[in-house]
């Protein structure tokens, strides 16, 4: 039987099972054997981690050929302006490749987003704004490195939803079981 878990993943543990001291791994959280992360979250980064038992659905998850995008709430040092916005929308040029166009618009702070531990380091002369930053793709740190190379620091990085899936009213170290039926139906609707 297809196990689907969703997990929200707090700052500074790794996307997987073995130890890595001195971080947490998935295996401080999550006691079901035979699941693996589809796809990764840096360890510096938050929000959605989907997992699944079943190899054909961790690729529908996290290959770029699927085209999902993956939503992101991205607090960024500075104030967004519109070229800004649009040098994100139109592909940024990141030297060994140039990123697929990105859905990007400014928000207010997520509603009911819990604090990160350890906090953002606040600078009182800086200000932040954040960004709602979707993609298709998912290199290395790319949206951290999109955001810098158009001059918007990432101080922070939630993963929202991925597809039609959302982190919902999981909080951080918490994750539930989703029928695959279920998975399926919402997963699509983006």
């Amino acid at each position: 039987m297809t196990k689907v878990i969703l997990f929200n993943k707090p700052y500074g543990v790794i996307s997987q099972f073995s130890p890595n001291p001195p971080h947490s791994t998935l295996k401080d959280y999550i006691k079901l054997p035979g699941v693996y992360p589809a796809g990764r979250l840096d360890t510096d980064s938050e929000g959605l981690l989907i997992l699944t038992n079943d190899g054909k659905l961790q690729a529908k998850i996290s290959d770029p050929k699927y085209k999902k995008f993956k939503t992101y709430w991205v607090q960024v040092e500075g104030n967004v302006s519109a070229e800004q916005l649009e040098q994100l929308r139109n592909g940024v040029d990141l030297g060994e490749f140039v990123t697929a166009k990105a859905l990007v618009k400014t928000i207010a702070e997520p509603s009911g987003l819990w604090e990160r531990v350890p906090p953002v380091r606040f600078r009182k002369t800086v200000s932040t704004s954040w960004l709602e930053l979707s993609i298709c793709e998912g290199k290395n740190r790319q949206v951290r490195r999109m955001s810098a190379k158009v001059g918007l620091p990432t101080l922070r990085l939630v993963r929202a939803a991925i597809g039609g899936i959302s982190l919902d009213d999981l909080q951080p170290g918490q994750w539930r079981e989703m029928s695959y039926l279920d998975f399926i139906k919402k997963f699509n609707r983006s």
